[in-house]
């Protein structure tokens, strides 16, 4: 048995006190599962915004599209870490970009981004005593 299977074994045992019917206790919660894409989606999504880089160019492209250069003002970051961050967060589907000459521009792909940012924002999160 590998790893994953005793540790599912383990935890089919201990429910046996709580439920009466395991088996269907059991079935039911691997109902819950969910689907390995969707979660796949959501942590490349949560990895993009998880870095006050990435954050920062969102919120700067909430008044719409700049391009690279105006983002390493805004950060205040050498032209290789605002690509970098840009990369990431066109990987996740967060941005866009399109050429203009020599000019890469950059916006918000779907206002659905801002709604997560808002709601980041709107977390309370407890001080550090």
């Amino acid at each position: 048995m590998n790893s994953s299977s005793e540790a599912l074994e383990a935890a089919c045992q201990a429910l046996e006190g709580v439920y009466d019917d395991v088996d269907g206790a059991v079935a039911g919660l691997e109902d819950r599962r969910p689907a390995d894409g969707r979660t796949e989606t959501q942590v490349t999504v949560f990895g993009a915004l998880a870095n006050d880089h990435r954050v920062r160019i969102l919120e700067a492209l909430r008044d719409g599209e700049l391009c690279a250069c105006e983002l390493q003002v805004v950060l205040e970051a050498p032209q290789s870490t605002v690509a970098t961050h840009l990369r990431t967060l066109r990987e996740a589907g967060l941005i866009a970009d399109r050429k203009k000459g020599k000019w890469t521009y950059y916006r918000i792909t779907d206002t659905a981004v801002f709604e997560l940012l808002d709601l980041g924002a709107a977390v309370d999160v407890p001080a550090d005593d």
